[in-house]
């Protein structure tokens, strides 16, 4: 049995992988980050350790002692962390903030994997065990687009593509092609919550990744709570770029957005 070793970030991408390799015979070892991962991570890995964000450089010492080569990064670190004091005090995470250009996501991610290649350790594209949850192009539900939701989408793609190159974020939403928000450190849902509050509903969101998307860590991933959010704040239509955006209970929440005429399409 194959050995992978998985760095877990938050919310429900880590179990999806998780899951999912170990339908295909893997025997997986775990970091979660404390405060971080999903505690029910336990059940769907063969071993799970334990570390603080500030432990973070222990990574490769874990992988070692465990005789594994391959390691897969799924769900995120909050962004918010930057800026914690615990962070910045410490002097071997401040080495590697110190060293790096900027703090985009990016670049922080870049330099993790650099470490863990100089380590031997390789870092494989993070949907490798889910390719089959990329959504092909296409409308993912009965509801197509009507044509002014059409319109928001193709004026939100040029606009999503814009701000991902930029690495400020992935997402935006767009409403009779006025600009309601663009997505930075807060994340799509806060920015699917403000869009409603600024217009009352009747918006379109558009999820893209990113021109030269290293499919290795922070990929776009939308899931049943992206679908609640939308629902509850009146959104009409959901675009995501296709065969590049992970899309976790599909069934679940397609079945969802049917029921409140919320239309969600591959692009």
């Amino acid at each position: 049995m194959e050995k992978i070793g998985l760095i877990a970030g938050n919310r429900k991408f880590p179990i999806f992988v998780s899951e999912n390799a170990k339908k295909k015979n893997y025997y997986i070892i775990a970091v979660g980050i404390k405060e971080q991962t999903l505690p029910g991570l336990r059940r769907y890995v063969d071993k799970l350790y334990w570390l603080e964000l500030t432990e973070f450089p222990r990574l490769v010492q874990i992988f070692k002692s465990e005789g594994v080569k391959n390691i897969i990064m799924a769900g995120q670190i909050s962004p918010y962390l930057l800026f914690d004091k615990k962070l910045s005090n410490n002097a071997e995470i401040k080495i590697i903030l110190d060293s790096i250009k900027d703090k985009k996501a990016d670049t922080i991610f870049g330099a993790i994997a650099q470490r863990l290649k100089e380590a031997g350790l390789e870092l494989l594209d993070s949907t490798l065990f889910v390719k089959e949850f990329l959504p092909k192009r296409g409308t993912l539900t009965k509801r197509e687009p009507n044509f002014s939701e059409w319109e928001d989408i193709y004026f939100g793609l040029d606009l999503a593509k814009m701000i991902a190159f930029l690495d400020i974020g992935q997402t935006v939403a767009v409403k009779q092609k006025a600009i309601l928000a663009i997505e930075a450190l807060e994340g799509t849902d806060s920015l699917i919550r403000r869009a409603g509050r600024l217009c009352g509903g009747g918006f379109v969101v558009v999820k893209v990744s990113k021109p030269q998307q290293d499919m290795r860590f922070d990929i776009p991933v939308i899931g049943l709570n992206t679908v609640k959010n939308l629902i509850k704040s009146k959104a009409s239509c959901l675009a995501l770029e296709s065969e590049k955006t992970l899309f976790l209970d599909q069934e679940e929440s397609i079945r969802l957005a049917n029921r409140y005429d919320l239309c969600i399409i591959a692009v």
